[in-house]
């Protein structure tokens, strides 16, 4: 039997499986700000946001850069569904760094071009997070 301090954390992307284990806290970065789930939590259904994942898992926590998608807990589950998620280990530093300046340097007035600048500051400072640098 499942320890009853621990939940299902399972994190899919459309390529592959990047988690599926037995968790004792995880925080999400949900579109709106952070949210930490415990076990046995009530129901939840978000859209994830940029940023950074951390999953505590026997003594260990665990980061996650996660690029959007849906979470869900149900069942003593959290699902997370994201375009993107890439483990701290993962994360080149230096490649993240440079797409920050690259970012910063984007150019551009309308809404569309503003939009995607920050979307691209904020998925660079999540990599850059996620690696703990």
């Amino acid at each position: 039997m499942a320890d009853e301090k621990t939940f299902q954390c399972t994190v899919i992307t459309p390529e592959r499986q990047v988690l599926d284990c037995r968790a004792a806290f995880a925080a999400i970065p949900a579109h709106d700000g952070e949210i930490g789930i415990m076990s046995h939590r009530a129901p939840l259904m978000c859209e994830l946001g940029i940023g950074v994942m951390r999953v505590e898992s026997e003594g260990v926590t665990r980061r996650f850069f996660v690029d959007g998608g849906f979470a869900q807990v149900v069942h003593n589950r959290l699902a997370i569904l994201t375009e993107q998620a890439v483990p701290s280990d993962e994360v080149d530093v230096d490649e993240a760094k440079q797409a920050l300046q690259d970012a910063k340097a984007m150019t551009g007035t309308t809404s569309e071009a503003l939009d995607e600048r920050r979307k691209a500051i904020a998925r660079a400072s999540a990599r850059i997070k996620a690696a703990g640098s």
